[in-house]
């Protein structure tokens, strides 16, 4: 059976990570993981356990779900980047950014870090009541940190192949701090209690707006992706969407199932995140690669 299903997972597989990694995708992991040289994190530690797990698939979409609520942020998505296809674009670059600063050499992470804040300084605008944003505001910065690592880190915990005990999510916390301090953010949390505060302390800013209900549409329902990727595309949103707190599924015009939620809707996301760790194991990879 395993034999017959192969074709179909390699496919699902490889449809996803070109989508998000782009069609340089697999020279770039070469790359990233094959330049000898030190590294600011050590492998096997929570944050390449957490960053190298196929769950960040959930853990990218809810992400740029969580993130939208901020209306600086999906203001200077919406204004700079053309956000009817930026969001899968900024799905592509924070997975480069991520894999780089976690799994690359200093060096490159280094030059990294400069790029994006380069692009970072570039990017102001007006609110349209007239509020300056900057997005290299270290509030606003702080925000999309704080969205993108309770994202990636629920992701895992439901999804991961092996979930992080209580030590090991304050040290995820922690080492992505270290990250965030580079990029501008000024006393990243670094314990998962202090995170969890840190997302608390957004909700009074927070709010819907036209941009981010089109950009969440184009997300979920418009994806660029093969037909025969679709399926499994839509299983993964659906697992995403299930990791969102209820407080944003109106204003994000999301459904709210909790019984389908924890029952179906875990088990087809648990197959999924698990057919696409399948599909791209090394060794499976080596395969392709082959054949």
């Amino acid at each position: 059976m395993s034999t017959l299903l192969e074709p179909a997972r390699t496919r699902l597989g490889e449809a996803l990570f070109l989508r998000v990694a782009g069609p340089d995708g697999p020279q770039k992991a070469e790359r990233i993981h094959g330049t000898p040289g030190p590294r600011w994190f050590e492998a096997g530690s929570p944050i390449t356990r957490v960053h190298g797990d196929a769950s960040m698939f959930v853990g990218g979409i809810r992400a740029l779900l969580l993130q939208s609520l901020h209306p600086a942020a999906m203001t200077a998505v919406g204004e700079h980047s053309g956000y009817r296809g930026d969001m899968w674009g900024r799905l592509a670059r924070t997975s480069s950014f991520i894999a780089v600063t976690t799994f690359g050499t200093a060096a490159d992470a280094e030059r990294t870090v400069a790029m994006i804040n380069r692009i970072h300084r570039s990017i102001t605008g007006t609110m349209p009541d007239g509020t300056p944003y900057r997005a290299d505001d270290p509030h606003l910065l702080a925000w999309v940190h704080a969205a993108e690592i309770d994202s990636f880190l629920r992701a895992h915990q439901t999804y991961g192949a092996k979930p992080l005990d209580q030590a090991e999510r304050d040290t995820y916390v922690a080492q992505t701090a270290e990250v965030a301090r580079r990029l501008g953010v000024i006393a990243p949390p670094t314990t998962e209690a202090e995170l969890a505060q840190v997302l608390d302390a957004y909700r009074p800013e927070l709010a819907s707006t036209a941009y981010a209900r089109e950009a969440v549409s184009y997300l979920l329902f418009r994806p660029p992706l093969p037909l025969a990727a679709r399926p499994a595309y839509g299983v993964l949103v659906a697992a995403a969407v299930g990791l969102m707190p209820r407080w944003t599924r109106w204003p994000l015009r999301l459904p709210y199932l909790p019984v389908a939620e924890h029952t179906v809707v875990r088990a087809l996301g648990a197959a999924a995140t698990g057919t696409i760790r399948w599909a791209m194991a090394p060794g499976n990879a080596q395969r392709r690669t082959a054949s």
